[in-house]
């Protein structure tokens, strides 16, 4: 198994839900992180979390779905963490309602953000990773980016489009000894699904949680470098 401390990561949406989590498993196995988002306040609580377990952390505010932020405040991570090991594409949106009733503006937003911005990001970190000859890349796509359902046509398409881009860069990506997983989590109880109305907040012990999808991605990053996973799932018991 792979060792991960003094590793760096870059993690999108790392401020809450399944990306917060992330940040801290990752935290305690050593890894220094960078973690990205929108809302500042949430960002430094996350990053004295971090921190308060010993490892280097630091924050950036952007909007993933505008790519010349995107671009800019890559350029400022790199420049401060020296270097990178990991991206964890994590932040996206998700908003239910019919195909027939969901305004035009909030289907385009669900697609601008979760796959321009996995895109975006990806696009501004792969130089690095090709240029070190390896790295991880880790898309957090959906069991809706499986299958579709009833209400979730916007969410369904742009997951079912992060795990089509997924598997060709990781065809292309391979060579360079990069590994490129997307991982498809079922129901999980996050910010954002209690915000959406999927679940509740204290929802049972049948449901995932934040720590369970973490310590899929810690164990998938500590596998041999000839290993990887391709499109994970991870399912409640309860979904």
């Amino acid at each position: 198994m792979k060792d991960l401390k003094g590793k760096k990561a870059i993690i999108t949406g790392g401020s809450r839900g399944l990306g917060r989590a992330t940040a801290i498993a990752l935290a305690k196995e050593g890894v220094e992180i960078a973690i990205t988002g929108r809302n500042e306040e949430t960002l430094q609580q996350t990053v004295a979390e971090l921190e308060a377990i010993g490892v280097k952390a630091m924050y950036s505010v952007f909007d993933i779905s505008k790519y010349e932020e995107v671009k800019n405040s890559i350029k400022e991570i790199l420049n401060t963490l020296g270097d990178v090991d990991i991206l964890i594409n994590n932040a996206g949106i998700a908003t239910l309602g019919s195909f027939n009733d969901m305004e035009v503006d909030v289907w385009t937003q669900m697609i601008e953000t979760n796959v321009l911005g996995t895109y975006f990001v990806t696009k501004e970190v792969l130089p690095f990773l090709l240029k070190k000859n390896e790295g991880d890349i880790i898309n957090v796509a959906s069991t809706a980016g499986l299958n579709g359902n009833a209400n979730v046509s916007a969410y369904s398409a742009s997951k079912f489009a992060v795990i089509g881009m997924s598997e060709s860069l990781m065809k292309e990506v391979r060579k360079n000894n990069i590994r490129v997983c997307t991982l498809t989590p079922s129901t999980i109880v996050t910010d954002m699904a209690v915000e959406a109305g999927i679940v509740d907040e204290e929802d049972n012990d049948q449901v995932l949680k934040p720590e369970d999808f973490a310590a899929l991605i810690v164990a998938g990053l500590k596998l041999p470098g000839r290993a990887m996973l391709v499109n994970a799932s991870l399912w409640s018991t309860n979904p």
